[in-house]
């Protein structure tokens, strides 16, 4: 019981730091920060219990009823496996580390608390989804990280591209979600509960049909290529940029991003039990992202579109390795990414901090200004690159390994190509930013609060991915893994390490020679001079939408409005002239027409009464016997015909 109360509090704690810091507002602003990070410790304090309780006792699964829906019980609990234990250390790591460089970042912000409020509720959401112990309660958390991110990405709405960044981010991974809400449908409709462990006995045991199986895999699929940005709905991810880099950080290394990728992972039984064209298009959609961020990512000059581009590209490498059949291997990378790539956003932010630009171009030099950014940020840029020992290197290298053995050689192909493409647009970056002569005299080291997480975030970027590696025994991948494999040991595919190594070590060369002996891009540009400039405006994709779907939608509306307005609503608003003139004619009929009869005719009436009385009223009483007698025979008259004639 006193875990099951601890893991409970892992997200409640963060829920409760955001009623609180709602509550105090602009009363306790200097005090937002501490409220934000007192939470976030007690959550990791809480992540890490969880991982002990793992290790000792297994799978922790718990729930009570919440509401009853006809005679459908409706449950929320917590299921914590290995992969929930891990993703909840990651989750609050980095978020408690996001919070501590906020303070530095956004010092001075008016709505500070507001800011807090919103990563708190942030961090309670994805933790809520992590612990969930059925789909139900994972998409109600789901749905929650996604209006958070809205909340955040446009933090400064104020400016319209801030603003239009948002809703763009909500609008695309909302259509993703309408994938995932019918998946959830399609499988409560066949199985009658939404409780993971239920489903996987009901999957198990072949009670759902492969083609049913695999329409709520692809469904799912559609979720999380929303969520993690996968090609076709990964347009959304680069203009989230112009949320506060602290945003970027957590939205793009722990939270958002890699809920797509936890959710294909926890639903991974459907998939493998679903027809093999379900992983195929997993793999394959994985895999082109992959190489398609990665293309652009060589051709952007602002240093957050660089990372948001290489953080498309490392998704695609997650979903790829699950598409494969990788499950470890893609969890293994997401965790290794999540380190590396938040310290290189948090670099980023330090970066534009310090040298007040975004523009790679306007940079250079600044590893002399910026020695704790510069060196933090070139362990992250080796690592994401692949260079052994560090984390990244373990991690990919297990992605290719495990494309390898499953055969499928096009993906591998396309994987090593991905990873030359990163370690050269990385270098790139690297080379331009901290090499070279200074640019800019005024560029400064960012303050110690900001600096600190860094060195923090360098020692797991450098050193986690030893945890799956065979010099220890493959401990994580082992702990990871799905039950009944826990035990199998991955024997190190020496080719893959030199073929990823090489990859790694030719992307970084090009660079080199590139950049760091200042050959001019535009050298480049002519040489794949359309291939080149067709990149750099992303494929025209931005377009391309606007063109299909986006214009056609605004025509359609604005034609609906133009009917809606002209037809609809002027057929109603001309009842009611129509009405006003038909009772003003009615009002006339009735004062000319209806009255001078109805007085007419009581005129005449009465001119007939009055000769009637003058006539009858003499004062004769012989006149009166006559009337009366003249009564008499025409009453009998009367009754003669009626009971006489008629018989």
């Amino acid at each position: 019981m006193a875990t099951q109360a601890v893991i409970w509090l892992i997200p409640v704690v963060p829920a409760v730091a955001f009623i609180a810091l709602l509550a105090l507002g602009r009363v306790r602003r200097a005090a937002a920060p501490y409220i934000g990070l007192t939470a976030a410790v007690l959550s990791l304090v809480g992540a890490i219990w969880a991982v002990v309780a793992v290790g000792r006792a297994g799978t922790i699964n718990f729930d009570f009823i919440w509401l009853t829906v006809g005679n459908v019980p409706l449950k929320i609990g917590m299921y914590i496996d290995p992969l929930a234990a891990v993703m909840l250390v990651v989750v609050t790591t980095v978020s408690l580390l996001v919070q501590i460089y906020s303070i530095g970042y956004m010092k001075g912000e008016k709505r500070l608390s507001w800011y807090y409020a919103a990563v708190s509720l942030f961090t309670a959401s994805m933790l809520s989804l992590v612990i969930a112990n059925n789909f139900l309660q994972l998409y109600i958390s789901w749905e929650l990280v996604g209006l958070c991110s809205y909340l955040l990405i446009g933090f400064w709405y104020e400016k319209k591209s801030a603003s239009s960044a948002a809703m763009k981010a909500f609008i695309i991974t909302r259509i993703g979600d309408v994938g995932f809400f019918l998946g959830l449908a399609l499988l409560f409709v066949n199985t009658h509960t939404f409780d993971f462990s239920a489903v996987r006995q009901i999957v198990a045991a072949g009670s759902l049909g492969a083609g049913t199986l695999t329409a709520i895999a692809l469904l799912f699929f559609a979720g999380a290529a929303g969520k993690s940005a996968q090609f076709p709905l990964h347009v959304w991810l680069p203009d989230a940029m112009e949320g506060p880099t602290p945003v970027s950080a957590l939205i793009h290394a722990a939270t958002m991003v890699a809920a797509g990728v936890y959710l294909v992972a926890r639903s991974f039984f459907i998939f493998e039990a679903a027809h093999p064209a379900a992983l195929q298009v997993v793999a394959g959609i994985g895999a082109f992202t992959a190489i398609l961020a990665a293309v652009i990512a060589v051709t952007m000059t602002d240093i957050k579109k660089v990372l948001a581009y290489s953080t498309i590209s490392q998704l695609g490498f997650m979903m790829a390795a699950l598409g494969v059949g990788g499950y470890t291997a893609a969890i293994f990378h997401l965790t290794t990414h999540a380190f590396f790539k938040a310290l290189l956003f948090l670099g980023a932010g330090s970066v534009i901090h310090g040298a007040g630009t975004q523009n790679i171009y306007e940079m250079g030099g600044l590893l002399k200004k910026m020695k704790v950014t510069g060196w933090t940020f070139l362990i992250a840029t080796l690592s994401i690159a692949g260079i052994v020992p560090l984390s990244g290197f373990w991690s990919k290298d297990e992605i290719l390994t495990e494309a390898a053995k499953s055969g499928n050689y096009i993906i591998l192909g396309v994987l090593l190509v991905t990873a030359f493409l990163t370690a050269f647009y990385m270098f790139r970056l690297y080379f331009v930013v901290f090499t070279g002569p200074v640019r800019d005299e005024h560029a400064h080291e960012s303050p110690a609060v900001m600096t600190y997480p860094l060195l923090i975030l360098a020692v797991p970027a450098a050193l986690l991915g030893l945890a799956g590696s065979p010099l220890l025994g493959n401990w994580f991948t082992k702990f990871i893994a799905l039950p009944g494999a826990e035990h199998i040991a991955a024997a190190p595919d020496y080719l893959m390490m030199g073929l990823s190594t090489a990859a790694a070590l030719a992307g970084i060369g090009l660079a080199w020679v590139m950049y760091k002996r200042n050959l001019s891009e535009e050298r480049f540009g002519r040489t794949l001079f359309y291939f080149f400039n067709i990149a750099k405006r992303r494929f025209f994709l931005d377009e391309l939408y606007q063109f299909l779907i986006v214009r056609p939608i605004m025509r359609l509306a604005a034609a609906s409005a133009w009917f809606d307005i002209k037809v609809l609503d002027g057929a109603v608003n001309s009842v009611g002239p129509l009405a006003v003139h038909g009772g003003y004619r009615a009002a006339q009929f009735d004062s000319v027409v209806i009255n001078n009869v109805y007085d007419s005719g009581i005129n005449i009436i009465k001119t007939i009464g009055e000769a009637t009385r003058r006539r009858v009223n003499t004062g004769l009483i012989p006149r009166y016997l006559a009337y009366i007698l003249a009564g008499f025979v025409v009453l009998a008259v009367i009754v003669y015909v009626l009971f006489v004639m008629v018989k």
